[in-house]
């Protein structure tokens, strides 16, 4: 498993540990240093001893690179901030399929509403559904209801009974 660290940090890393093996150390003491298994510093020094300091040089991750660049993450964050409506979709909802629509259009990168959906949460993003609001709601409608009828329907307990109920304590 990769450690974790920059591509650049790891080469520093590399770089310190076969300066500290020139410097007289052993693999024990520049492993324990590091925090590092000691097999990697004798696999550094190895790869140092054939090929010199290209061989320490920090690698390009492995993997398929990005279909979106940095800048366009970041214009899809700030889509994304703003209702779906200012795009000029008919709602103010973003949906997976909308948001692929929207990149292709705009960048022409093709990404699954699937794949957006992993590439939105790992960005600390997820699915929201908004709040469903009748249209003929009435908000002083229902205030007036709560003050005036809530009361007179809620149910009380009888003056005589007790507030708790329990089926495992005897009754009095």
């Amino acid at each position: 498993m990769r450690p974790p660290g920059t591509p650049a940090e790891l080469e520093r890393r590399r770089r310190l540990a076969v300066r500290r093996l020139q410097a007289g150390y052993s693999v024990a003491q520049v492993a324990a240093f590091l925090e590092v298994d000691p097999s990697s510093v004798r696999r550094w020094r190895g790869a140092f001893q054939r090929q010199g300091k290209r061989a320490l040089r920090a690698r390009r991750g492995a993997g398929r690179p990005p279909k979106l660049s940095a800048t366009q993450a970041k214009i899809v964050r700030r889509w994304l901030r703003a209702p779906a409506s200012e795009q000029g979709f008919a709602t103010e909802l973003w949906t997976g399929a909308r948001l692929a629509w929207l990149l292709e259009a705009e960048f022409g990168v093709r990404l699954t509403p699937a794949r957006l959906s992993v590439w939105l949460r790992a960005r600390g993003l997820t699915p929201q559904k908004p709040a469903r609001v009748p249209r003929e709601r009435d908000p002083q409608a229902i205030a007036r209801w709560l003050e005036a009828d809530w009361p007179r329907i809620k149910k009380r307990p009888a003056a005589r009974e007790r507030a708790w109920c329990s089926s495992t304590r005897a009754a009095s």
